[in-house]
């Protein structure tokens, strides 16, 4: 059904744009069932991390909806939620875009967290700065400790819009913070630049001063700018090696 993927562009991109194609078009009806894993990966000759990155995007979509057991299924045409990820858009303008949009919501997170935020609330923070730690120590990305971190922050302000909405531009980051946690395990300097930032939105959260938990979120987010700037030009279109890549830095 498929023809083998290559190019500039980030594998996992040209997969849902090509799934998501087969599905517009009619060619996949509601109903229908995805071609699975182990065949899209043989078609389209790329990893299964590729397949699924483009299959969760679909599904973030509203385009598919997987069912235990039995696959991945075609979901009704409906109006479409927003999807960001599926805009045609340069890599890393997209990614910085989307960027600023979180610098205001996380700015406005940890605000609202500094005056909501409960024991239980900064126990779960500490334990996510924590699990960063942890998973760089241990030769990991820390990616998803990193938005475990972010999501906490929203959850604790008890706003369930605030937290769907940092969730979701999590989720679209997700791969622009690969990119930057790969590039900064090249510097020491770097890392350590994460985790005080990291650490200074949840101090001044723990001491209820909302200007600063703001200051600190914000300050966070200018940086994560920064370092997206400075990410190798390699890590954007050849994101398959990003794992290859810390180890290697490690």
């Amino acid at each position: 059904m498929f023809s083998k993927v290559s190019g500039p562009v980030r594998l996992a991109d040209q997969v849902a744009a090509i799934l998501a194609e087969e599905i517009e078009s009619g060619r996949l009806a509601e109903g229908d069932k995805l071609p699975t894993e182990v065949e899209l990966v043989k078609q389209l000759g790329v990893s299964r991390t590729v397949v699924r990155e483009a299959v969760s995007r679909l599904r973030n979509a509203g385009l598919v909806e997987p069912r235990q057991g039995r696959g991945v299924f075609i979901l009704p045409r409906r109006t479409r939620p927003l999807d960001l990820e599926a805009e045609a858009a340069d890599t890393r303008s997209k990614v910085l875009q989307i960027v600023e949009v979180r610098r205001a919501m996380e700015g406005e997170a940890a605000s609202l967290a500094a005056t909501r935020a409960t024991a239980a609330d900064l126990s779960r923070m500490r334990e996510a700065l924590d699990a960063i730690d942890a998973a760089v120590a241990a030769g990991g990305d820390g990616v998803e400790e990193d938005l475990a971190f972010h999501r906490s922050i929203a959850e604790s302000t008890g706003n369930a819009v605030m937290v769907s909405t940092v969730r979701y531009l999590g989720e679209v980051m997700r791969s622009g913070i690969r990119v930057t946690r790969a590039n900064e395990a090249r510097r020491g300097d770097f890392i350590e630049e994460v985790r005080k930032e990291h650490h200074a939105i949840f101090a001044a959260i723990g001491t209820g001063d909302a200007d600063a938990a703001r200051a600190a979120a914000l300050t966070h987010m200018k940086q994560a700018a920064s370092r997206l700037q400075d990410a190798d030009e390699r890590f954007w279109t050849e994101t398959e090696d990003l794992a290859v890549d810390l180890d290697a830095a490690r």
